[in-house]
C-alpha cells in the first residue's frame, strides 16, 4: 500500500463513521451543528495522530501484558492536552462538546488504530494513517453536523440561511440517527461508483 492509499483510505474506503461504524457516540452526540462536528473531529484527529506517533515509537518497549493499558495512558495524555487547550482558548466550544472530549480516550477509533495499526507499523506510516483516518472522521462529523444544522435550524456553520422554522427533529437525537442513515447510504453509493 502506498502512503497516498494509506492516507486516503480514511475518507471513504475505511471511513470510521460511514463504513466501520466506529466512534458513533460522539458522532451522534455532538453533531448538532457543523462547527461542533468540525471541532470534535479535529480534536480526535490530533489525539489519533499523536497517539499513533508515540505508540509506533515505543511499541517494542511495551510488554504484551500491559499493551492496551499503556495505549490508554498515551491516548489519555493527548486528550488531556486537547481538553486543557480547548478549555483555555475556546471555552464556549469546550462547553458545547462537554463530556465527549474526555470520552475520546475510549473512542474505539483511536484505540483501534493504536492497537491494529500503529503497534505494527513504522512511525511515518502510522502518522500518515492517523492523519487520514482522523481527517476522514472529521469530514464525516462535519458533514453530519452541517446536514443536521441545515435541516434542523436552517443554518450552516451558525449562519442562518433559511428564514423561519426548519425541521426541529434533525437537531434532536432521533434526527442524528435519521441523518446518519441517509449519509451512510450516500457514502455506500459513492463507494460503489468509485470501485
Amino acid at each position: 500500500m502506498t502512503q497516498w492509499n494509506n492516507f486516503t483510505k480514511g475518507f471513504l474506503k475505511e471511513n470510521a463513521v460511514f463504513v466501520l461504524f466506529l466512534g458513533l457516540c460522539p458522532t451522534l452526540g455532538v453533531t448538532t451543528s457543523a462547527i461542533n462536528g468540525l471541532a470534535m473531529g479535529l480534536a480526535t484527529t490530533f489525539v489519533l495522530v499523536m497517539s499513533n506517533l508515540v505508540v509506533s515509537i515505543i511499541k517494542n518497549l511495551i510488554p504484551n501484558k500491559v499493551r492496551i493499558p499503556s495505549f490508554i495512558v498515551i491516548i489519555a495524555t493527548f486528550v488531556t492536552v486537547v481538553e486543557l487547550v480547548m478549555k483555555g482558548y475556546a471555552p464556549a466550544l469546550f462547553d458545547a462538546l462537554g463530556i465527549f472530549i474526555p470520552l475520546i480516550v475510549v473512542n474505539c477509533l483511536v484505540l483501534g488504530r493504536a492497537e491494529a495499526f500503529a503497534s505494527k507499523n513504522t512511525v511515518w506510516t502510522s502518522v500518515v494513517d492517523g492523519t487520514g483516518m482522523g481527517l476522514g472522521f472529521t469530514m464525516a462529523l462535519t458533514v453530519l453536523g452541517a446536514t443536521r444544522e441545515l435541516l434542523g435550524s436552517g443554518a450552516f456553520f451558525g449562519m442562518k440561511l433559511i428564514s423561519g422554522d426548519a425541521i426541529l427533529l434533525f437537531i434532536l437525537p432521533p434526527g442524528a440517527f435519521i441523518a446518519l442513515g441517509y449519509l451512510i447510504v450516500l457514502a455506500n453509493m459513492l463507494k460503489e461508483k468509485t470501485t
